[in-house]
């Protein structure tokens, strides 16, 4: 953090706007009609906006776009996302504080075992690079799909030349 408020001006405007901290859109965030987002924040419980609900982009404007949530009932209405101010936490480690009026959202490329949870989708690959580190995450993997046929793993053979991975799971737990 900025010790003092002078020292806030040295930053260049470039520097300030490539900074991307955790949960924070991209500066430049460039959208299209058709396009998949994640939602940022949670916005509306009851309507299912919640952090790491994905949806499609139907209808671009300046100050807030409409979405539909990507697998929800087709009759439901679109959704009206307005320009939010976001601000960065202090736990990012940024020298200041970051405060932006952007849309709450970030293009979903590919989502984390942990941000899947909860959801349900057509096709999975895993890509697994190393073994699940938590407790029963594999498990959680494999049953966001729904059906074991679209289902597609990606991993590295080890020394003998298997492909194999561990589910973790501590039966303390249990």
């Amino acid at each position: 953090m900025a010790d003092e408020a002078d020292e806030v001006a040295n930053f260049p405007t470039e520097f300030l706007n490539a900074l991307v901290p955790d949960g924070l859109p991209p500066f430049r965030l460039k959208l299209k009609v058709g396009c998949i987002v994640m939602l940022l924040r949670n916005l509306d419980p009851r309507r299912r906006l919640c952090n790491g609900t994905r949806l499609v982009v139907t209808e671009l404007r300046t100050h807030n776009f409409k979405a539909k949530i990507l697998g929800g009932d087709p009759q439901d209405e679109d959704i009206v996302l307005p320009k939010i101010p976001l601000t960065s936490s202090a736990e990012d480690d940024l020298p200041i504080l970051l405060r932006r009026l952007q849309f709450p959202v970030r293009l979903s490329f590919a989502m984390t075992i942990n941000k899947s949870q909860g959801q349900t989708f057509d096709r999975v690959g895993l890509l697994l690079t190393s073994p699940p580190f938590t407790h029963g995450q594999l498990y959680v993997a494999f049953s966001r799909v729904r059906n074991a046929q679209s289902v597609r793993v990606g991993m590295y053979a080890d020394d003998s030349g298997r492909f194999v991975t561990k589910n973790i799971v501590y039966r303390e737990v249990l």
